[in-house]
């Protein structure tokens, strides 16, 4: 059977063609229960491959889910093995995707164990099912909405930082539980790297021996099982733990007392819901609003990269809105069992892909067996050592950390330089629902910085009639008519620069027609259009005119909606030609000499190059 590494990451590579794919499934609506239409064709063949994949997957699913409980903070360790059965009994049901399993990942639980570590341990499971439940309506709303398409214009270096910075606070939070250190109290605190790592420095003189021999043993012995040919393609984590158990057996007979997880029964999974009645309830429950958009957030992005990958290798046709969907039931369904949220897991749907799995049935036997597992397992759990299973995670959680990506994000561009670096920071100097977020906002502010800086190059009509660049060395005198070439977005971002370098073009007092050639001009919106009109009546107010040149029609419909058009005048406009782009700017020249009166003019060119080169 083969074992993959219970990481989760939203940075899979989305297979050449993704988009086309993704275009092919927007036009769809979501549907109540997509799964119908896959029962109606099952056979007996299908359900061999599913029943095979499922096994492999409930392996790897189980103690996974223990691991997602242990790195979220809870105090039963069931709750992981019910989030993941419950995750793969309703996701598939309501999903699209074949392959994605739905469960419990290391993103969202240590998205959890940052938005709820500000609370006292007793309010932690009473605030959990209501976290979930909030992202659950972002999740299905949003499907219902048709936003999942958004998700592609995500940048992947805001996701890089993020990965390497959540890998880092995992691995912190997991080394009180390797050194044997007793629990800190966050005394009503958000936890973040720096503070776990000072706890854990303060804390090295409570650290007990039999604590790190069993983490130390249990690297050793699951990274000789992940290199060995022969033994890597068994489930190497449940092999793992079965061992460091045995070990942790033999330290007890002889006195070493080791940490276990703790017994559970299924009647301790009742969720806790809050007193409504009482008015200090709903104070917490507004401060975990903001957390539960992110936990829904980053659910999204685990689903949607995760199908896409999927579908590219499997030839389906991904509907990431459907998936979305079924991501959000799933998560519903998890707030009546007190679970934590789910979304698409990496590493289940790839061992579920690679397994033989046919259809969404095979996440729907894995369910039923993580089921069976909660009901088996109570008794057994006190048998593992919480020290291997933390060592564990601490281990495989640098597999989420790419080198090749971090060197790629920092040596492209001087933009995604800072958006890794700022995310990455953020992840551990913040909590990781705000970090997020402020990755998120990085990259948007420096994309709408660089595509706000409009083009203007200098142009003058050769000898034969053509409009070309002039060289800047050539001498101009006595200028009365300044052509200015517009190129490049002129949405709010660049409408006051725009508005700002016309303005200093009109400061020569002999200039007394600009011609704006925006052949090229794109993406106007109201912030510009205000910018235009207040350049219009700064330049009628000393005694200038402005003509407009080589408008496209999508232009020229934002002027005439916003009611430009009789404000600039109708005379001072001019549709751009496609057989003769040039023929629009020498109608403007015309109307420029007639508004001075003569027939012949001197022509400048205005001509700014550190913008130029800039662009």
């Amino acid at each position: 059977m083969p074992s993959q590494p219970p990481i989760e990451s939203p940075s899979a590579s989305v297979p050449a063609g993704g988009h086309l794919i993704l275009l092919g499934g927007i036009s769809r609506r979501v549907r109540l229960f997509p799964l119908g239409d896959r029962l109606r064709k099952y056979t007996a063949g299908q359900f061999a491959a599913d029943s095979k994949a499922a096994v492999n997957v409930a392996l790897l699913a189980i103690p996974q889910g223990m691991a997602c409980a242990m790195i979220a903070g809870l105090p039963v360790e069931a709750t992981g093995i019910l989030c993941a059965a419950i995750g793969s009994l309703l996701g598939p049901v309501f999903a699209h995707s074949r392959h994605t399993n739905l469960g419990p990942t290391n993103a969202t639980a240590l998205m959890v164990f940052s938005s709820l570590a500000a609370f006292s341990a007793v309010d932690r499971p009473v605030l959990l099912p209501i976290l979930t439940l909030i992202a659950a309506l972002a999740l299905t709303a949003g499907a219902l909405l048709r936003m999942a398409d958004l998700i592609q214009y995500i940048s992947r270096s805001v996701i890089v930082g993020y990965l390497t910075g959540a890998a880092l606070l995992i691995m912190a939070s997991q080394l009180p539980e390797a050194l044997g250190i007793p629990h800190q109290p966050s005394h009503g605190r958000a936890q973040t790297f720096i503070t776990l790592m000072v706890e854990s420095v303060k804390g090295l003189r409570q650290a007990t021996l039999p604590s790190p021999l069993i983490a130390g043993a249990s690297i050793l012995i699951y990274f000789l099982l992940t290199r060995s040919k022969r033994l890597k393609r068994l489930p190497c984590f449940a092999i793992t733990l079965v061992m460091a158990s045995g070990l942790a057996a033999f330290m007890d007979f002889h006195g070493w007392r080791v940490a276990r997880l703790h017994a559970f029964s299924l009647s301790e999974l009742k969720p806790s819901f809050p007193d409504f009645m009482d008015a200090a309830t709903y104070d917490r429950i507004s401060l975990l609003i903001g957390p539960a958009l992110a936990v829904a957030f980053l659910a999204a992005l685990e689903n949607s990269v995760m199908t896409k990958s999927l579908a590219g290798k499997s030839g389906d046709r991904p509907d990431l809105n459907q998936d979305m969907f079924g991501c959000g039931m799933a998560n519903l369904g998890s707030v009546f069992l007190g679970g934590l949220p789910v979304s698409g897991s990496l590493t289940r749907s790839v061992l579920n892909f690679t397994s033989g799995a046919r259809t969404q049935i095979s996440s729907l036997l894995c369910g039923l067996l993580c089921a069976a597992g909660a009901l088996a397992l109570g008794n057994v759990v006190p048998l593992i050592p919480r020290p291997a299973l933390a060592a564990l995670i601490m281990c495989l959680t640098l597999s989420v950390i790419q080198p090749v990506h971090l060197r790629i994000c920092l040596r492209a561009t001087r933009s995604d330089a800072i958006t890794v670096v700022v995310t990455f920071l953020s992840s551990l100097l913040m909590p990781l629902y705000v970090a997020i977020f402020v990755g998120v906002a990085t990259s948007i502010v420096l994309y709408l910085r660089k595509a706000s800086r409009p083009s203007l190059v200098e142009y003058e009509f050769s000898p034969e009639g053509m409009l070309t660049e002039r060289p800047g060395s050539r001498h101009r005198e006595n200028p009365a008519i300044s052509i200015v070439h517009v190129e490049g977005d002129l949405f709010f971002g660049a409408a006051e620069l725009f508005r700002t370098q016309i303005q200093q073009t009109a400061a020569d007092p002999q200039l007394r027609v600009i011609i704006l050639r925006m052949k090229n001009a794109r993406h106007l919106d109201a912030t510009s259009v205000m910018a235009l009109e207040e350049l219009v009546e700064f330049l009628r107010g000393h005694e200038r005119h402005l003509i407009i040149s080589g408008l496209s029609k999508e232009v020229y419909r934002v002027l005439r909606n916003a009611g430009m058009i009789p404000v600039i005048g109708r005379e001072n406009l001019f549709i751009g030609s496609a057989q003769n782009p040039n023929l629009s700017t020498r109608n403007a020249l015309k109307r420029a000499q007639s508004l001075l009166g003569t027939t012949r003019a001197d022509v400048r060119i205005f001509y700014d190059p550190s913008k130029h080169l800039a662009n």
